[in-house]
């Protein structure tokens, strides 16, 4: 074989390789993905019909509840003070596909949600919690699952100050008079501490992924049966299935229960920042 032969054969054997690495088999159509467990990339880059809910360049689709406290702006980078000053988040300027509550340099801005409303719907978003800081993910403006500097935190008595709790109701004057009677704290009726803990430390993104079936009311305006989240992942793990909310938990939008409703996020009590939040309606799971 001479030099010419042995050139052709590499570049063939060359062509051959390439095909089998870049066929149609590696780029093969993807199995059910929205099946309630973790997959890898986010889920808005693995299933179609999802929607943003930041676009990248201002905060147009969010409202304040607190118009006077505003605070929060877009941004293309976050930077966390790390074990220095880790109360601190600061932003770039300019626009971005983040938004953060400290743009005037405080941590305690206005609840910001938005103006849009959702009935059955599928959630994903990501966060960042400075040290110490406390935030909350409110479906339906309603009902909060609790964001919170926890890392590494013994909570066994304080169980819905764990970063992926569903939070506790509001309490009745009969049940605080009750707490009262027997000297206790007040806290808990309705918490529900994840089934894991999947919380991160300070400084670092964090992501959950919720499935939520609205309340259901009949003709009379009646409600027929509580909202419900079907599967929420905190970090890729479950940490709750079918858990039902009688009524909102504490601190909600002062608004009805409803078949439609929008998504509410905290951002009065310390430093906190969010990206990639898209949502879609409901799907059953794939089987």
């Amino acid at each position: 074989m001479n030099v010419r032969e042995g050139i052709l054969i590499n570049f063939l054997v060359l062509i051959t390789f390439s095909a089998i690495l870049f066929s149609p088999i590696a780029s093969a159509e993807l199995p059910p993905v929205n099946d309630g467990n973790f997959h890898g990339d986010p889920p808005y880059l693995l299933e179609d019909g999802w929607t943003p809910l930041l676009n990248g360049r201002n905060l147009d689709g969010w409202g304040y509840m607190e118009p006077e406290k505003g605070e929060w702006a877009v941004s293309s980078g976050i930077y966390w003070g790390g074990a220095d000053n880790p109360e601190q988040l600061t932003a770039q300027s300019g626009p971005g596909g983040r938004m953060y509550n400290t743009a005037r340099g405080t941590n305690s801005a206005s609840n910001i949600f938005t103006t849009q409303k959702f009935g059955d719907l599928e959630l994903y978003i990501e966060f960042m919690v400075a040290g110490n800081s406390n935030s909350g993910v409110y479906v339906h403006g309603l009902y909060e699952f609790q964001i919170w500097d926890s890392f590494g935190k013994d909570l066994s008595e304080h169980i819905t100050d764990i970063c992926g709790a569903a939070y506790h109701y509001e309490f009745t004057e009969a049940q605080l008079k009750a707490f009262r009677a027997r000297k206790e704290r007040p806290r808990y009726i309705g918490g529900i501490a994840p089934m894991v803990r999947a919380d991160r430390p300070a400084g670092q993104w964090q992501s959950y992924h919720i499935w939520f079936k609205a309340p259901r009311f009949d003709s009379s305006g009646n409600k027929t049966a509580n909202a419900k989240f079907l599967r929420v992942l905190h970090n890729g793990a479950l940490i709750h299935e079918n858990i039902e909310r009688t009524g909102p938990t504490r601190a909600p939008m002062k608004i009805a229960e409803a078949a439609m409703n929008p998504i509410m996020l905290q951002g009065d009590h310390g430093a906190i920042a969010f990206r990639n939040i898209y949502i879609r309606p409901l799907r059953p799971f794939a089987q």
